[in-house]
Formats: C-alpha cells, structure tokens, sequence
C-alpha cells in the first residue's frame, strides 16, 4: 500500500480504540482515513464482529469499498463490501462493510443491539447529516445500555474535535495531512448583482485552463466546483464550445450513473480532464490529477422547503470551511492552482462553517425516528438539539397522517411508515394506495422533469409512462435524466413494497381513508401525501386558493387549473402569506370527502366578517379550513353573537360617547392616585371586553349598530357601588349651579374644567374645586360664546368684569349685567320687553 499521512497516526489510533473503545480521528482530506482505518483495524483484530462505516453519498460508499478490496487484492463484496440504496454487494465473508448513513439508522430500529457489528466508523462526520446525528446518538446509546463493547470511531476532516469527543467521552487523535502549496487566485471586484453566474464561472474556466496549460503547474486536471446536476450540464455544454479539442468534460454529482462516475475519478488517459463536480467531490473522494480547482462559491444544502413540505436542496454561498476544502484539491499531488469566483474581500462574510442539518432541514423523519425509538430528543447524546418549533411542526404532520396518536406515541401504521424509503408524507401515500402510488412518489420526490408546463402533475405522469408520445404530442421541454431516474425510484419502491396492494392492512392503526377497489387517480393518491394542501378555489375572477391547513396559493390564471374548484397542491414557492403554485392535481369534491370522511364535520361559526363589517352565522361543512358546504345558522344563540361581536369591536375600535369619555376620564385620574379602581384607558378598556362590554351588546351584530351604541351603561355596571360613590365624592361628574343645573365636568385637559354662562354665575362667592383643585371656568356670554377663563372667580368679579360688562352691555342689552355681581341674583333669562 502507498504510505500515506494517517500512517503515522494510525498506532496512536488502534491503542486509543484498544483501551476506550471510542475515539475521534481529526484527519485533513487526503490524509487516507477513509480507506486505511478500516483496514488497519481489522489487521489489529480489534474486534470480531463486523466493522460499519458511514458515508454520507453512496458514490463515496462504493468507491471506499472498492478501494479497500483492490488494497486487499479481492473484488468487493468478499472482505470489504457495501450496501448503498438500491444495491448491496456482501457475503458471509465480508468483515467491513461501507453503508450510506440511513441504513444504520434502520439496522438500530430493527436490532438495537446491532448483531454481528463490533465497530461503528462515522466517516466525514463534519458534514453533520441528520442521520449522522441520529446514528452516532442512537450508537451512544446502545452502547451505554446494550453493547458495552460496541466500538465507536468518528472521523473528520474539518470539524472541531472538542464537541464531538466530550459527547462521545473519547480521545482525539490527530493526523497531519499532506498537501503541496496552492496559489489562490480571485476575481479583481465582485461580481455585478444581474451577471449571470454560470457564464462568468465558464469565463474563468476557460481562462483558468489557458493559464495553468503550460505554466509552472505544468497541467494536470482542472476540478470545477458548482451547486447542482443542472448546473453541471449547462456549463458543459457551454464548455464544448471553449475548451481546447484535448479537454475531456467529466461530470460529477450524486445521481449520475455510476459508470460515469467512475470516469471522472479516475486519470485521463489522454488529454487533460475537466471534471465538473458537486461538493460531493469535497472531501469523500480522491480524484486522480487535479492540480487545478476553480470554485463557483455555492453549495446545496438540504433546508426545509415549506412549499415542498419536504426537505429540499437549496443554493447557498459556501462557507470558509469548505472554500479552503475545495482549494486544498489543488495540492494533493503537486503544487496547485484555485481560482475563485468572488472577489477576496467577499470572504469576510463568509459562513464559518455550514449549519448542522439538524437545524434547517425538516424534521418530519427524525420525529418518525425518535417515536419509534420511544424517546425524546433531550433523552438522547445529540450533538445539537432540533428547534422545538420545527420538531413541532414535525409531529403535527405525523399526527395527520396517522403516524403518531394524541400522546405522540408511535401507531402501527407510523411503524410501516419508518420501513420505507421515503419522507412520511410519500410513505403514507405508498402505504395506503399500494404500489399503484409508486410512480407518483417518486415524481413528488425528485424535482419537476417538465421545464415550462403548467403546474398540472397527470403531465408528468403522462411523459413518465410513454415519453416518446407525449414529445409527439406536447411541446414541453423534458429533462430525460430525471425521468429516468424517477422511473428507476419508482421500480425499487414497487419492489420494496412487495407487489402488495395492501391498503387496509396498511391503514390498520392510521388515518381512515376510504379507497375504493378501482385504483386511486393520482390527485387522491396525492391528497393521502398532503391533506393539508388540498386547496379550494376562493370566490373572485383571479386563481387564489385556500389550503386546508391554512394557508392561501396563488396560480397563474393562465394555467389550464387555473378555474379548478378544487386541487392538490403538492410543491409551491413557499411564500408564507401567498404561495405560488409549482405542481398541482385537480381533485373532486367527492374524492376529498370520500379520503377525508373521518376529518369532515359540521360546524357552527359565528365570526365577525372584516369585509362585510357585521356579524356573520352560518353551519359549515369543513375539512380544515375549507368550507365544503355552507348553510345559514338561524337560531344562532345570542351570546355567541355577542362573542363574535367583541370581534367586531376590536376591528372598528372603542366609539365611546362624550358622556362615556368623561367617565373613563374620572376613573383614570382616580386610579393614578393609587385608588383601587378597573383600568378604564383604551388598552385596558379593549383588553378587558369580555368582563364590561359582553353583557351589555344584546343586539348589536354591525358596524351601523356599533355606531350607535352607548358604552356608558356598560362602563357604570362595571363600578362596585363603593366604587361609584367614591368617583362622585372624588371626581364628580357635574358641577351644580346656583340654578340647580347640571353643568358636565371636562377632565380631559390638564385640569378639570367647566363652560358656564356668565349670568348663571351671579351670587357666587367662591370660587368652584374638585378635590380641592380649582376648576377652569369658561365664562360665555348669552349667545354662548367664551369670554373670560379664570381659575379665580372672586377675582374675576372684583377685577376685568368691570371691562367685560362695559363691552357686553352694548353686544348684549337685554340681559342682565350688574355693577356688583356678587349680590346679584343667577338667571339665564334676559330683561323683559317694555
């Protein structure tokens, strides 16, 4: 075997694992962890069991497998094996065995005790995969209750060890890498926000190839780093045309067949090879010659999309981690080249490192996962907790679908649902339509084959079933690759579901979902994946839906669904106030109460309309919040439209009379004393509506009867009558005249004040209080305008009335205006006619 860095660790590595059983392996990319490990674990008989390792992409199980047989001279699947999705290669000899990530998820929810395995290999454990987590908490576990001498090794290429070892209570050993010198190269300014990407990335490709043809990095192959499969087979066909006749195009991404895979990992045999690679090519894989790496700066990461449901693989700037793993491609078998597509200022906002799946993705399979095992998160040695909102949201999903009960305790049909391949959401429908559903499940699980169709999915089921018909017949364009690794999905889930068209057994513990014998049409089958998608067209001329869990989706209304009044929304565009719709099915109202029988009821609603501005009762026929039949409530009770109508009043505001401003204002300056008294400002007022405003609205049900409504009744019944007495004493409402009359006390301003015909005035000697503050008076002459403000009405008469009733006398001659007011006698009336 070629020596390589990991040699050098590999004895303090084996005496770590001999003495604790568990370890940390800290090893840069290209340092050989993945292939040598294994192999030098079995030579040390550390264990009799099998050894398992974890990858986390089934091209780099295969490859590692392969690698480690050829080392031993065999083919794979004597000493060294692997089991990826859809294929195994193993036999009784086989001692290690390279598995993707959710296969030991699966092996520990059958046999806990893990039979037969004596060591569990985390490999690239930085990338920190939910099943990742969830495999290494589980191990941890099994290891603490059930197989003390389970060993446990996790490897890294980048990750702090620190987190990792306290969990797993480990040593950490580390292993120098080894790596020539890299020249980095960026871009002189960043690039404009419209430019196109893609084109700039096959500009510096090309640029790159011409630079580094026959310079000091005298060639070798150049690896070209972009987010995704479409990405790839753009810049390839845009690259043809550039590059030079020598250069030989080699994609590479997870769903590639393997055979051309297997062609851009290995040397070129001529020529210079150009491989366009996702980040699968970041650290699980030796590529053969590369001395030049040119980094696009993005990565696909897997993030819970809310339009899909489901997690989806989103486009995301790389982070400084896996920038410096991409460069350090360039180095490992000379002196290298790394060309950027950003600017090097762009880096400083730059990620550190990418989040742990746990904390984007959707959680809907660990909550499956974790009902399954009986235990709840904190329960478990995670690495980090999943959000509580999210795992929420999760168990929410599997209570629909039948997964979970009301204790979120695992039901049968929840246990057919974690054997199969597939989000719950798929698995559901799969469970309970049969195989018939296989196809469809793997449609909704891969993306959109059609570019440029209308949403409606029985398209791409029609290009699926006969494609060379449907390009006879319509104009869309298709993407064959991803048909045929649906059709090819599709065969495994058949296979896996065992021909079997089980429904009723399936359903057995689940949700009742009625199927009839004929077979399911494709937007039911859907229906069982997303009952709370299914959406009902809204009244009005534009395509805008409500979905039975809530939320409202908009579709072109040019599309042939656009006048549905029913559909299956299974992908949008995730907008939380108003989704657009990316694929759909047209479903009927009799398929919808024929799934959904159990979920249907009636309901009485008597809610106040913002639209119509008034109470609204009606009997509702409901699936979530579809109203699939509607009926006017007649004998609606009328505390209920009293309860709606506090609904109304929270819409249109307080309209509080002038009568009932004052009171409120009483009460206000009262309670600012320190005065046990009901909050009776606007917010308290509206906050307490259900304790002094219910009892009191009896027939009001509009905005017109609000109107007209007089709160102060309801604001005196909500005063004790200790309470009363003490507003009366303390703040009285009225100031009495010397003519017995009522005159309202305005505390609105900063002091309380009176407005008071001047004659009403006569005879009084001192001046007006409340509480012994003095009153603003507003003296108005007869025709009730304001002469004088005064704060001191002995005063007043004593001094400017003097000037005020020399003016008056001539504007006003008929009434009365006194020399001495004091000894004059009140009146509102004026001197008679002689």
């Amino acid at each position: 075997m070629t020596r390589l860095p990991i040699d050098d660790a590999l004895p303090d590595l084996i005496s770590a694992l001999r003495r604790s059983g568990r370890a940390v392996l800290q090893a840069p990319p290209g340092a050989g962890k993945t292939t040598k490990v294994p192999l030098a674990m079995l030579e040390a008989k550390l264990t009799e069991g099998r050894i398992l390792m974890l990858e986390p992409r089934r091209l780099a199980a295969r490859t590692a497998a392969e690698r480690m047989a050829a080392t031993l001279g065999e083919s794979t699947g004597q000493t060294v094996g692997y089991r990826v999705r859809g294929e195994a290669k193993t036999s009784k000899a086989t001692r290690i065995e390279v598995v993707t990530e959710g296969i030991l998820t699966r092996m520990l929810q059958s046999d806990p005790d893990l039979p037969g395995i004596g060591a569990v290999i985390f490999d690239e454990f930085h990338e920190r995969s939910l099943n990742g987590d969830l495999g290494l908490a589980f191990c941890l576990e099994v290891a603490g209750a059930l197989r003390d001498d389970l060993m446990l090794l996790a490897m890294s290429a980048t990750l702090d060890a620190g987190p990792v070892a306290a969990l797993m209570e480990a040593p950490v050993v580390t292993s120098q890498g080894r790596s020539y010198p890299v020249e980095t190269r960026w871009l002189d300014s960043p690039l404009p926000a419209r430019a196109r990407k893609l084109d700039a990335l096959v500009d510096l490709v090309t640029r790159a190839e011409a630079e580094t043809r026959n310079s000091g990095g005298g060639g070798g192959g150049l690896l070209v780093f972009l987010p995704g499969e479409g990405e790839i087979r753009r810049a390839a066909s845009a690259l043809e045309r550039r590059l030079p006749g020598d250069c030989h195009i080699r994609p590479l991404f997870g769903a590639l067949p393997f055979a051309e895979q297997r062609a851009a990992i290995a040397p070129a045999s001529e020529g210079r090879k150009v491989v366009l690679a996702t980040s699968i090519a970041e650290t699980s894989l030796t590529i053969e010659d590369i001395r030049v790496v040119v980094d696009m700066g993005q990565a696909r990461r897997a993030r819970f999309d809310p339009g899909a449901g489901m997690s989806r693989l989103v486009t995301e700037r790389v982070t400084r981690a896996e920038a410096t793993q991409r460069q350090g491609r360039a180095g490992r078998v000379a002196e290298g080249t790394c060309y950027r597509l950003w600017a090097k200022g762009e880096e400083g906002a730059l990620m550190a490192y990418p989040p742990a799946e746990i904390e984007a993705a959707d959680l809907t399979g660990l909550a499956l996962e974790l009902a399954l095992w009986g235990a709840e998160p904190d329960d478990l040695p995670l690495l980090t907790q999943p959000p509580t909102g999210s795992l929420s949201e999760a168990r929410a999903l599997l209570q629909m679908l039948g997964a979970l009960d009301g204790q979120m305790r695992i039901t049968d049909h929840g246990r057919a649902l974690a054997r199969l391949p597939l989000h719950p959401r798929l698995a559901h429908m799969l469970a309970v339509a049969g195989t018939d559903s296989a196809l469809l499940a793997a449609l909704m699980a891969d993306r959109d084959p059609l570019r440029g169709a209308p949403v409606d999915l029985a398209l791409r089921l029609e290009a699926l079933r006969d494609l060379r018909r449907f390009r006879d017949r319509r104009p869309y364009q298709v993407k064959t690759p991803a048909l045929q690794a649906i059709t090819a999905e599709a065969k495994r889930l058949r296979t896996r579901r065992g021909g079997q068209n089980d429904r009723a057994a399936s359903a057995k513990g689940g949700p009742a979902a009625s199927l009839t014998s004929e077979p399911p049409s494709p937007a039911a089958m859907a229906a069982l994946a997303y009952p709370d998608r299914v959406a009902q067209r809204r009244k009005g001329d534009d395509a805008r839906y409500v979905l039975a869990g809530g939320k409202g989706a908009v579709l072109d209304n040019s599309d042939p669904l656009a006048s549905a009044p029913y559909l299956v929304v299974t992908d949008s565009d995730g907008n939380p106030r108003e989704a657009r719709v990316r694929l759909a099915a047209q479903i009927t109202l009799p398929e919808i109460r024929g799934l959904f029988a159990d979920q249907i009821t009636w309901q009485d609603v008597c809610s106040w309309s913002k639209r119509d501005r008034r109470v609204v009762a009606r009997r509702q026929e409901r699936f979530g919040a579809l109203v699939l039949e509607d009926r006017i409530w007649k004998d609606v009770p009328p505390e209920a439209v009293a309860t709606a109508m506090l609904d109304g009043v929270r819409d249109l505001g307080l309209r509080l009379s002038p009568a009932a401003t004052r009171l409120a204002t009483r009460v206000e300056l009262l309670r600012a004393e320190g005065h046990d008294l009901p909050d009776f400002s606007d917010a308290g007022l509206m906050a307490s509506l259900d304790d002094w405003l219910l009892p009191m609205l009896g027939a009001v049900r509009n905005d017109s009867d609000w109107k007209g409504f007089d709160a102060l009744p309801a604001l005196r019944a909500a005063l004790t009558w200790d309470q009363t007495q003490l507003l009366d004493r303390e703040v009285p409402g009225s100031f009495i005249t010397p003519l017995g009359r009522k005159i309202p006390i305005d505390y609105a301003g900063e002091v309380p004040g009176i407005e008071v015909r001047l004659q009403e005035m006569f005879g009084v000697t001192r001046h007006p209080t409340v509480a012994g503050v003095p009153l603003k008076v507003t003296l108005l002459s007869p025709a009730r305008r304001p002469i004088q403000i005064t704060r001191d009405l002995p005063g007043f008469w004593s001094g400017s009335y003097a000037d005020v009733r020399k003016d008056m006398r001539a504007q006003y001659p008929k009434h009365p205006w006194p020399e001495d007011p004091t000894q004059a006698e009140a009146t509102l009336r004026a001197r008679p006619r002689r």
